[in-house]
């Protein structure tokens, strides 16, 4: 389980214009909300977040957030940006509660290379980066693997195959295909130009010899 730190200040006042103001002093504005509490309004510190964000997956890390002197586990929910501004516009928090389940988007890793794609006539297609569980957050893990390692020419991964934290369900298909090796485009261009090379030697092979008969003087 991945986790970062973060602070956080309370405040009481609400509204597009307290909001605008704590964005021109530095500042995020936020809420916290979760099971055993009310939503409480946040200001966070805009630098720190950004550059929490930018180290990492936010969906599948639990962030501890210092406020009033505790530590709230929590997840980020949803963060609302600018439209063509780098600005973060505000933040959900969401308070993690010992023994309750969470529901998460965890990034999928590939791991390992196909034998067909080292040999350089495969090419490995990535289809599903994420995978929905439901898992405690004691067990929520910040990436799972996908070994693609044994994957043959023409053979796919699936939802299915992979291993999943212990106590965690799947949400969706497991049906659904995470990655699959595919015959690259050069090797089928290099395939095409062979196949056509051998046609055209056939070809040749194959045209009659046209021998004309010499004219006699009488033909003349």
């Amino acid at each position: 389980m991945a986790t970062a730190t973060l602070t956080a200040t309370p405040r009481t006042d609400t509204g597009k214009g307290v909001a605008r103001t704590l964005r021109r002093n530095g500042q995020v504005p936020a809420v916290i909300y979760g099971h055993a509490r009310q939503a409480q309004s946040l200001a966070v510190p805009a630098r720190e977040l950004e550059r929490l964000l930018g180290s990492i997956a936010a969906e599948s890390t639990v962030v501890e957030l210092s406020l009033d002197g505790k530590v709230a586990r929590t997840l980020i929910r949803e963060i609302q940006r600018h439209p063509f501004k780098r600005m973060i516009m505000h933040v959900d928090f969401q308070e993690l509660v010992a023994g309750e389940t969470v529901i998460v988007r965890i990034p999928l890793t590939i791991v390992g290379t196909p034998e067909a794609v080292r040999s350089g006539g495969g090419v490995l297609e990535q289809v599903l980066r994420e995978l929905e569980i439901e898992v405690d957050p004691a067990n929520m893990p910040s990436h799972i693997d996908v070994d693609v390692t044994e994957l043959a020419m023409g053979h796919s991964i699936h939802v299915r195959d992979i291993k999943v934290p212990t106590g965690a369900k799947v949400l969706g298909d497991e049906d659904a295909t995470i990655a699959s090796v595919q015959v690259s485009r050069a090797a089928v261009e290099a395939e095409a130009t062979a196949a056509g090379e051998g046609t055209e030697s056939a070809a040749e092979a194959a045209e009659p010899e046209v021998i004309r008969k010499a004219k006699t003087e009488d033909e003349e």
